[in-house]
């Protein structure tokens, strides 16, 4: 079964379809009519413009001519420049393709059956978490005869110029098309998730195991069914457009069609100088301006390779636009990806990707307040929503994308487009369950972008832990919704924190309700016991108080082992310490190392302190060989931390 699908302005495209039938009339949409309020939001457009229908601009017209991936697409005198490479992008892949336009084929001109076709069209797009299909009539502006929005160089197919009128219906108008990055357009067309990597921020071309990780993700992507587009970034306006020395245009944005990584037999590992090639293949949208450098068209490394060669390496060029360049050259001359993930299937029995909605809001009630505004505001950052999850191993890559409401629809009643929005991410205790109260206790492992677009991104390898997420507008005080989404390929548990201590239950009562809260950082243990010199040595820590105990990620091989491993405990009273294990792990029985056992009280002193590791039996115990380092800090008042 497909995702839940919303029908925009509620219409049923089969019904109102056999409605037009039985009248024998073409569909024209009420609820888009061709007029100027569906172009623009208050001014008027040059020239007289005629809405025509495709059987009035040309003969023979088609939803789609052959194969929708090998034409090239044209911008229009209107056209929004975005749009085109968005269009080629969505055409590269046809998993994404046949969702945003169902049943193509369907959908056709049939000239054999004309009393069957109606004039309607639908398309469906991924809004706010939402698929929705959205439905049009084929009335197409025009100025003299030529459509003023993106058009095929097949001039009898129009599947992108009606494709560009749904997702304006969609937003509001035409005019509400402007502004959209190609991540945001991309995004809309396939509910893929998109990650935005800045080539020379990576020094791909500096650094060369950076630069294959780099390829073994994009690899990984576009395999999946991911989209990838890259563009020059243009200094000025007017280096729009200009070519470089290699042939490639400055603020174009370009779309990989293939990616390969070949092994070359003997013959052409002589001739290469290398045992694998690392291949990107490109399309310029806009059909011309080719790359010039290696293995472009006509480049001498073409030369060296035989038809049979050409077969067996895969190394195909489908149409005019599209080239080849090595990983070294793409590096090199392109300065933003943009990576989309297909991230809509579950893998393995768990869900890459967490969906969450949210909302920013506004409360008389300081602690319902959930609107606080940007880390600037430390006295009301932490009223904002709080997500956990876990990251169960060290360097995984972890994806975070956070997106606003779009408030397009409301700019004719004045409201702005966007608010500016960001998060920050914070990575604490192993066993955290309520919300974050203060920032001096927690490392800041994160911060996006603040910035008014729609969607914010931020990409990041994280450690083995507990993280924090904390979506933010930039001022406080605001009400809007937000969509949250993070990918992980490792199960990352994300929940919503919305308790500020431990509930009163007549459990907890019958216990004793907690009076004491206390954090505890374990910075490091040091100089550890060794049975002998040959031993090895991987030390982990066991943090226990009460029935509770939190374990640390294992150290390899080391006798001095950084930690800075954090849990947090509600403790009815400071009678009950906090012990502190240290542990070696061995293949069959683990070895205790030693302890420390802590009071924690409220008035102790909340600097960096040192003890001696001891045996089993209480701080009075026999020392052992070997120290911690730790931080501790507890508080009477349950939301101190």
């Amino acid at each position: 079964m497909g995702p839940p699908l919303k029908l925009f302005k509620n219409q049923k495209y089969h019904e109102l379809k056999q409605e037009c039938i039985k009248d024998s009339r073409l569909f024209c949409d009420p609820t888009f009519l061709p007029e100027n309020d569906s172009l623009f939001y208050n001014r008027l457009l040059p020239g007289k413009v005629v809405w025509k229908r495709p059987q009035d601009i040309c003969d023979d017209p088609h939803l789609i001519v052959g194969n929708i991936s090998h034409h090239q697409l044209i911008q229009g005198r209107l056209g929004h420049k975005l749009m085109v490479p968005a269009f080629s992008c969505l055409a590269v892949q046809e998993s994404h393709w046949t969702k945003t336009i169902p049943n193509h084929k369907e959908q056709e001109w049939d000239p054999r059956k004309p009393d069957k076709y109606a004039g309607i069209f639908r398309f469906r797009f991924w809004h706010f978490g939402e698929w929705i299909e959205v439905v049009i009539d084929d009335l197409l502006p025009t100025i003299n005869g030529d459509l003023v929005f993106s058009f095929s160089t097949s001039m009898n197919e129009f599947w992108n110029a009606l494709l560009e009128k749904a997702y304006a219906k969609l937003l509001g108008c035409y005019e509400a098309l402007d502004g959209l990055t190609i991540t945001d357009i991309i995004v809309d067309f396939t509910g893929t998730l998109a990650e935005i990597v800045d080539m020379q921020k990576g020094r791909y071309t500096e650094l060369v195991e950076e630069k294959y990780k780099l390829f073994r993700e994009l690899y990984k992507t576009f395999t999946k069914g991911g989209l990838i587009c890259c563009s020059i970034e243009s200094p000025s306006q007017e280096e729009q457009e200009v070519e470089t020395d290699w042939g490639l245009l400055k603020g174009n944005t370009y779309t990989m069609t293939d990616i390969r990584k070949i092994r070359l037999r003997e013959r052409l590992t002589e001739v290469f100088s290398a045992e694998k090639l690392y291949m990107v293949r490109l399309r310029n949208p806009l059909g011309k301006q080719e790359w010039s450098g290696p293995w472009s068209e006509i480049s001498e490394e073409w030369q060296q390779l035989t038809s049979a060669d050409h077969k067996n390496l895969g190394l195909v060029m489908c149409d005019d636009g599209e080239f080849w360049m090595s990983l070294e050259d793409f590096c090199c001359n392109f300065h933003k990806l943009n990576v989309c993930r297909n991230v809509n299937n579950p893998v393995l029995g768990h869900k890459e990707l967490h969906l969450v909605l949210g909302c920013w809001t506004v409360d008389d009630d300081p602690l319902m307040n959930r609107s606080g505004g940007c880390y600037n505001n430390r006295d009301t950052f932490l009223q904002n929503p709080q997500y956990i999850f876990t990251v169960p191993e060290d360097g995984h890559k972890v994806i975070m994308s956070l997106q606003q409401k779009d408030l397009r629809t409301y700019r004719r009643m004045g409201r702005p487009d966007n608010y500016i929005i960001g998060f920050e991410l914070f990575k604490v205790e192993m066993n955290r369950k309520f919300r974050l109260h203060h920032l001096y206790i927690q490392e800041r492992a994160g911060t996006s972008t603040y910035i008014d677009t729609r969607t914010v991104f931020l990409s990041k390898y994280l450690k083995k832990g507990n993280y924090v997420l904390v979506p933010t507008m930039f001022q406080h005080g605001r009400t809007s919704e937000f969509l949250l989404r993070i990918f992980s390929e490792v199960p990352i548990q994300l929940r919503e924190l919305t308790l500020d201590m431990p509930k009163m239950s007549c459990w907890n009562l019958a216990r004793g309700y907690p009076k004491v809260v206390t954090q505890i950082t374990i910075h490091s243990a040091e100089g550890l016991e060794k049975k002998n010199a040959n031993e090895t040595v991987n030390p982990y820590l066991v943090i226990k108080c009460g029935k509770e105990e939190v374990r640390s990620p294992v150290q390899k091989n080391t006798v001095h082992a950084i930690f800075d491993t954090q849990a947090i405990f509600y403790r009815r009273t400071t009678d009950i310490p906090i012990i502190v294990q240290v542990w070696n792990r061995q293949k069959f029985c683990d070895h205790f190392l030693g302890q420390v056992t802590l009071d924690a009280n409220p008035s102790d002193c909340h600097e960096l302190k040192s003890l001696y590791l001891r045996k089993k039996g209480g701080p009075t115990a026999k020392v052992k060989q070997g120290h911690i380092s730790f931080k501790v800090i507890s508080s009477d008042d349950l939301t101190e931390l």
